[in-house]
């Protein structure tokens, strides 16, 4: 059944200083890589997602890994940003698209980001996605900081 999970966090940084997605998004114990990148509507990325210890958790794509090809549905440079995200894996658990929504605005004392994440998959908890969606936003705030 089709599933939406949410994250929100307000960060002390401008909206348009959270762009480097490679520095922040990657949740906590994993790295990320981008075997291609066009940041436009239309656009799209691949990207590998690698655990630091896969006996802990197995990968959707490869014992250690995850890998996620995405498009960019919408951009609105400052205010919101759009993904249809689908996941690699042979696993038919894993198929069919989310919609992963990111906006951002400006509050008393920062950033506020939002994250909404549409038709997420059964498979994956909500308990672990929102550990995920946590870990992220909590890096975004991490690297603004600096």
């Amino acid at each position: 059944m089709p599933r939406t999970d949410k994250g929100s966090r307000v960060i002390a940084a401008p909206p348009e200083k959270a762009a480097a997605l490679l520095a922040w998004l990657p949740p906590s114990g994993m790295s990320g890589k981008f075997e291609r990148f066009d940041l436009r509507s239309g656009g799209s990325y691949r990207m590998v997602l690698t655990y630091a210890d896969p006996s802990v958790v197995r990968g959707k794509a490869t014992a250690d890994s995850d890998i996620v090809e995405a498009r960019f549905v919408d951009i609105v440079p400052g205010v919101r940003v759009v993904q249809a995200v689908d996941f690699v894996s042979d696993d038919p658990a894993y198929a069919g698209t989310m919609t992963m929504t990111w906006e951002v605005g400006a509050v008393e004392g920062g950033t506020r980001v939002d994250i909404t994440a549409d038709n997420v998959p059964d498979v994956v908890s909500p308990e672990d996605h929102a550990a995920g969606l946590t870990s992220s936003l909590m890096n975004l705030a991490d690297y603004l900081k600096k």
